[in-house]
């Protein structure tokens, strides 16, 4: 099934600041989806959802309201507790929408919410297929050869992974070998990024996806 079929995805990350918003305002631009991030951790007046709204050009997609709008630029049980909040998944409610869903994690899969539970329960509350996004850096391959084992042990759909940055093959060839993952598409690290470079890779995305 092409992803402008189903109803939701979840994008998540190999690591932190590795891309997963800007890919997020590609999709959601691709696809004239909707945009939401449950969770935001610090960053409040220049938000994910402000940035993707300032990303997309497109009049059809909506951005949702995040569930949690929290203060510190930390983990979200951690940022959670110092505002004395505790984040529950029977709490967190999916936005109705026509459209394809995009949500995006605070982080990695295994970033905690709470005590118990982790970005990748918050993928299966959703009943949202996963994109991973992976950045390439020292270490990457086993982090995103971990967020797939993750995910995979929990039984939550994969759709494929997205590379960002320049291209490395030797590395992105070892990751779609072990784990037999999909790869999606890539982004290069641009000097810019604008609405009129998000709708170029919207519209290349587009096209295989």
């Amino acid at each position: 099934m092409k992803i402008g079929e189903l109803k939701r995805v979840f994008i998540v990350g190999n690591g932190t600041e590795v891309g997963k918003t800007v890919v997020s305002a590609i999709l959601t631009q691709a696809f004239e989806a909707d945009y939401w991030k449950p969770v935001q951790c610090g960053n409040i007046e220049n938000s994910d959802s402000l940035l993707v709204s300032r990303l997309i050009s497109n009049h059809n997609s909506s951005i949702h309201p995040e569930q949690y709008l929290l203060e510190e630029p930390i983990s979200p049980h951690a940022a959670a507790a110092r505002e004395s909040v505790e984040i529950r998944l029977e709490e967190i409610e999916v936005p109705e929408t026509e459209n394809l869903l995009v949500i995006e994690s605070a982080g990695g899969a295994l970033t905690p919410l709470n005590r118990d539970i982790t970005m990748r329960e918050l993928a299966l509350h959703c009943k949202a297929p996963v994109i991973v996004v992976s950045n390439h850096y020292l270490g990457s391959i086993n982090h995103t050869l971990l967020t797939l084992e993750a995910l995979e042990r929990k039984s939550v759909p994969i759709l494929g992974l997205i590379f960002v940055g320049d291209p490395d093959a030797e590395s992105e060839n070892v990751i779609l070998r072990m784990s037999g993952a999909k790869m999606l598409g890539r982004v290069a690290w641009e000097d810019e990024i604008s609405p009129v470079v998000v709708s170029q890779y919207a519209r290349l995305f587009k096209e295989v996806l």
